[in-house]
């Protein structure tokens, strides 16, 4: 693929932007490697569609359009081969207000929602917040790389207070994008059990060379009936900040439920820039993300070069999706805790610390290398300082 048409070399100033990512660390000198957005402008695709879109002048409140849903559906039907229909989806702020929202539909207060850890740490939240336990099955980590046990998976679902199991695919941060077969799989178990599955695919399209992202809900009518899927182009177009979320729900009750907790929690009002990015990137932004996927497969190969020859007790687990490269600091002898801490005073480099992910792992980091070569280049000397100092 060539990624001469788009600059994803050049490094664009962040601090002092509100950035999250960037503005977050105590000092100006530590360099940001953990919350997922990406370091790289979005697709000139998306910013001449929102530059247009200010030059009008008046933002009020948004009436999302027709171009909005033809834009979501054609996009998963014509790169993954499932076919959305315009009643099933529903929109709001995001993929995490969207999980929020689905549990309030589907449990009541003491109800245990299944996971498998590790996994993203804003699904313990949502969980909580909404009055429920978490229920982990811990994922095998295995010759770099991770499996599902589905022994104990089968068993946490036969609980009786297990009303859903919250899937994340591709799994954030095992860095696993699941087969079909582990999927069928994981779906079978939880029909036989009464479990509803929320399915968090957000990463769904940044997937490795040589890896096939496969929608849940498209296997089967039945899968398609006791799920729903959580979609954003938000990681992969770098438009988190516009706050857009697609819920798509075919059963209708579910859906009536789901839509009514979206209300009561606020998160019914989207805002016009999200929506007018979501129609630029699923009808215009395809060649920019193919050259993305290009450019983070050579990051992550780069990454591996570099580990196997300047850290080599530390594995690089196997990177199937995401731009999350999850890495076993075992060898090192001390807590992710205290070594997040050690890289940030010794390296000034901040890492995700691996403990929020779930209790069940050796010590892990994680590294967002979704940034230009020379910012990876440096971000790999600074743990390379920080770790062995």
């Amino acid at each position: 693929m060539d990624t001469e048409r788009f600059d994803f070399d050049t490094v664009v100033p962040r601090r002092g932007t509100s950035s999250y990512k960037w503005d977050t660390p105590d000092s100006d000198d530590v360099l940001p490697m953990w919350v997922a957005d990406m370091d790289f402008q979005a697709a000139p695709c998306i910013r001449e569609a929102l530059r247009h879109r200010v030059d009008h002048g008046i933002f009020g409140y948004v009436k999302v359009p027709d171009a909005f849903y033809e834009a979501q559906i054609d996009w998963f039907a014509r790169r993954h081969g499932w076919l959305q229909q315009r009643e099933w989806i529903l929109y709001t702020s995001g993929v995490v207000p969207a999980i929020s929202a689905l549990i309030k539909a589907l449990t009541t207060p003491g109800d245990q929602v299944l996971v498998q850890t590790p996994v993203y740490n804003c699904f313990f939240s949502s969980i909580r917040n909404n009055g429920c336990q978490v229920c982990e099955s811990p994922l095998l980590y295995e010759d770099g790389t991770y499996h599902i046990d589905f022994d104990d998976f089968e068993a946490k679902a036969s609980l009786p207070d297990v009303k859903v199991f919250l899937l994340c695919n591709p799994h954030n941060p095992a860095g696993r994008v699941w087969t079909a077969d582990e999927l069928r799989k994981m779906g079978d178990i939880c029909l036989r059990h009464g479990v509803f599955v929320i399915s968090d695919e957000i990463h769904c399209e940044l997937t490795m060379p040589g890896f096939t992202y496969t929608p849940f809900a498209s296997l089967s009518p039945q899968f398609l009936l006791h799920s729903a899927t959580c979609t954003s182009p938000s990681k992969s177009f770098n438009t988190a900040g516009l706050q857009i979320a697609c819920i798509t729900i075919a059963d209708g009750l579910v859906r009536k439920a789901t839509d009514k907790a979206i209300n009561i929690n606020e998160v019914c009002d989207v805002n016009p820039f999200g929506v007018i990015a979501l129609i630029a990137a699923y009808t215009q932004g395809e060649p920019w993300l193919e050259a993305l996927r290009h450019y983070l497969y050579a990051n992550y190969c780069h990454l591996r070069q570099y580990f196997e020859q300047h850290l080599p007790q530390i594995p690089v687990t196997k990177l199937e999706g995401t731009y999350l490269v999850w890495i076993d600091c075992s060898a090192l002898g001390k807590s992710s805790t205290q070594l997040s801490q050690q890289l940030i005073d010794r390296g000034r480099v901040m890492l995700s610390d691996g403990e929020i992910y779930g209790q069940h792992h050796p010590p892990f980091l994680r590294i967002n290398i979704a940034c230009p070569r020379q910012t990876l280049d440096e971000g790999l000397r600074r743990i390379e300082c920080g770790l062995l100092a």
